[in-house]
């Protein structure tokens, strides 16, 4: 047997591995890191296992949660698929989103009671780091300080998404005029209509009749009106007078007169 055959045989050993790799663990991975994201996602409220098992959409939600912009999921696959084949650039490319997925892990540890040291054993085993965060016992908090890349149009997360919970420090567009809550600009029904709020410090002006009391328009307001006093609690009230007797009936004109 020539050098040859042992070079085609090798071949055909590696190409069996790649096969069984794809076919065999492929699957199976794909499936045990779904059910690790599934349980990472009802700990952060998310709506909706089938969003786990979704490919590329379930890595978008995971960035969501951690304050990064979903959206770039989209540009790193974009990008390795049109700059793979040049050099350097290509090796560049999966290097920065690596570094985007780990900062995005990072967000989401914090928010699980993990240290910022954990997103190592992302790098390097992120099957182990979300088997360990889907099943431990730890509870979703996103009471943490903002990211530092917050404000930054490219990182920060600015999507609002349906089953998804929105992050404290999201910044999502303030809604449209006419439609904000009662105090910003919405007017709530009353009997004679919508009637727009009065802009703060302002005060409407006095209707005539109807003025406080001291004011301009008020009855009791006006000049050399003083209101009655009240009688002093110690004070003898007058009994009243005795009505007068009514007059005598006139004389009988058929009696004689004495």
């Amino acid at each position: 047997m020539g050098s040859d055959d042992y070079g085609y045989g090798a071949i055909a050993a590696l190409m069996g591995l790649i096969f069984f790799l794809v076919l065999v663990v492929g699957p199976i991975l794909y499936v045990v890191l779904s059910i690790f994201l599934m349980k990472i996602f009802e700990k952060a409220g998310v709506q909706g296992k089938w969003r786990a098992w979704v490919p590329v959409y379930n890595s978008m939600i995971l960035f969501k949660l951690g304050d990064m912009s979903p959206w770039l999921v989209l540009y790193s696959l974009g990008a390795t698929l049109l700059l793979a084949w040049i050099p350097v650039i290509g090796w560049l490319v999966p290097l920065a989103t690596l570094a985007l997925s780990a900062m995005a892990a990072w967000r989401v540890g914090l928010k699980l009671q993990k240290e910022a040291a954990w997103v190592v054993l992302y790098v390097f085993l992120s099957p182990v780091w979300m088997g360990i965060l889907a099943f431990d016992k730890s509870r979703w908090n996103p009471a943490i300080a903002p990211a530092p890349w917050a404000g930054n149009a490219f990182l920060e997360d600015r999507t609002a998404w349906d089953g998804v919970p929105v992050q404290p420090s999201q910044n999502v567009a303030p809604p449209a005029p006419g439609y904000g809550a009662p105090g910003q600009g919405y007017a709530a029904p009353t009997s004679q209509g919508y009637q727009p709020p009065a802009p703060q410090g302002y005060a409407p002006p006095a209707q005539p009749g109807y003025g406080a009391p001291g004011q301009t328009g008020y009855p009791g307001g006006q000049p050399g009106y003083a209101a009655p006093q009240a009688p002093s609690t110690g004070a003898q009230v007058p009994p009243p007078a005795a009505p007068p007797a009514p007059p005598a009936p006139p004389a009988d004109r058929d009696q004689p007169s004495a």
